[in-house]
């Protein structure tokens, strides 16, 4: 039996939930279809969690530099407590709680398997073992997400890593961790683990440095703050192999170098390939495996008709939840005939990592900038060298820094990087994103005694 809607969502992540809520608000028929949760990886497996996990050993990292405060930290972190405030906000991995919303938008949820069929069509496997078939008046939104990428080391598949699930579901405190990657999820789970009673961590890295993504100092500034936790941080090292015994106990990591590291856990966490290989791309025409190409109003390139929408990590423009969330915003904004179109994914994109120092940017690098031949002028400042950072405690340390457009006089990027600046960023993706110019910006008067001060040291150094 044929089911009709206007819109047909393939997947439940917040990508996928804003674009069903946004087309429903707009008056249209939606079904939303899920092989999972609702809510998706950022909900249970990924932001929510790993932010759960991390937050105990910020709070006592901020109270030991506030004297007064440092001395009443005599015990030692809760483990069981975090995890069971983990478990808390991940609802135990149970999703009836967002079911609420779904109805009251008047949303159908659909549970299985869903994969396109041909033009506007797609075909969902029933958690049953039926089959149902969905066909869409308007439009069909792909937000199927990522998964993570396992390298091709031998016996690493077979020692069965955590990759993000594992890490941010466990139950218990590995002694030892080793973590493949020094990406954002890599250095916050090292670090998250480390204050939660690990007694061992390792950060091996294939490149240069931590954060390869972000400015040369972040990376560095996170980098010196692990190693004064004890957290070993070993850059430019390929491993070799992994091995461990089937029934369980350590693995132990064979590096290039001819050194070993052994591990009560070995958590990958290498980066993510969009799940676009089993959605049925080949019924429309379309090549699967990697990132689904999208113009600026997110329709997937070489559909005809423009009924094919992805948004999310599986259109690889920028894996983040809150772009995916955007993106949706735009795409549902489309379905429903608005002008509108995605501006942010070029060149505006704000991103937190979180952790202690925090690395916080939106925009490009200085050296993305200037491959783009951005006539560029880069303005730095201590964070820590504000009354604001003075009053949060002693040791307070940081960059921030600025990328000017010299031609256009507009802020183009930013990086703020300390403890507990991540809500400094929303003021400069305002700023990129809004151009305005620094002239007008310096009258945005920062007040006093806040961290935002940078900001006024920022426009000074410039010369303003």
């Amino acid at each position: 039996m044929a089911d009709d809607f206007d819109v047909i969502v393939i997947g439940a992540g917040p990508p996928g939930e804003n674009a069903a809520g946004r087309c429903a608000d707009g008056g249209l028929a939606v079904a939303l279809v899920e092989r999972e949760l609702v809510g998706g990886e950022c909900s249970y497996w990924a932001c929510i969690p790993s932010k759960t996990l991390i937050r105990p050993g910020g709070v006592l990292a901020a109270a030991r530099r506030v004297p007064g405060a440092a001395e009443a930290v005599t015990g030692r972190l809760d483990a069981a407590a975090a995890f069971a405030q983990r478990d808390y906000m991940t609802s135990s991995w149970n999703d009836q709680g967002a079911l609420g919303w779904v109805e009251d938008e008047g949303i159908e949820l659909v549970r299985g398997t869903g994969r396109l069929d041909g033009e506007r069509t797609v075909a969902v496997e029933l958690p049953d073992g039926g089959r149902r078939t969905l066909t869409a008046r308007r439009a069909v939104v792909l937000a199927t997400g990522s998964a993570p990428a396992i390298p091709p080391v031998p016996g690493l598949a077979e020692a069965r890593p955590w990759d993000n699930r594992g890490a941010t579901a466990a139950t218990e405190v590995p002694g030892r961790l080793v973590v493949l990657g020094g990406g954002p999820v890599g250095c916050e789970l090292a670090q998250a683990f480390r204050r939660l009673g690990s007694q061992e961590v390792t950060v091996v890295v294939r490149g240069e440095r931590l954060l390869a993504r972000e400015e040369p100092f972040a990376g560095a500034e996170v980098r010196a703050a692990f190693e004064s936790e004890g957290i070993t941080v070993r850059t430019r090292t390929e491993v070799a192999s992994v091995r461990r015994a089937a029934h369980g106990g350590p693995a132990t990591v064979s590096l290039g170098d001819g050194g070993e590291l052994v591990a009560d856990e070995l958590l990958v966490a290498t980066g993510r390939r969009p799940r676009t290989g089993e959605v049925g791309l080949d019924t429309v025409g379309v090549e699967a495996g990697g990132p689904l190409r999208v113009d600026r109003r997110l329709r997937v390139e070489g559909v005809e008709g423009g009924w094919l929408f992805a948004v999310g990590d599986c259109n690889g423009l920028a894996p983040l939840t809150h772009m995916g969330k955007y993106q949706a915003r735009v795409a549902g904004d489309v379905i429903l005939g608005r002008d509108a179109a995605d501006v942010a994914d070029h060149g505006v994109i704000p991103r937190v990592t979180f952790t202690d120092p925090q690395v916080c940017a939106v925009g490009p690098t200085e050296a993305e900038a200037r491959r783009a031949g951005v006539d560029l002028k880069v303005v730095r400042t201590d964070t820590g060298g504000v009354a604001g950072a003075y009053v949060q405690g002693n040791g307070i340390a940081g960059t921030s820094q600025l990328l000017v457009d010299q031609a256009r006089r507009v802020v183009v990027g930013a990086t703020f990087t300390g403890p507990e600046v991540q809500e400094l960023l929303h003021s400069a993706t305002v700023a990129v994103a809004g151009q305005v110019p620094l002239e007008r910006l310096w009258h945005a008067v920062p007040s006093f005694p806040t961290v935002s001060e940078v900001w006024l040291r920022l426009l000074e150094t410039y010369g303003l």
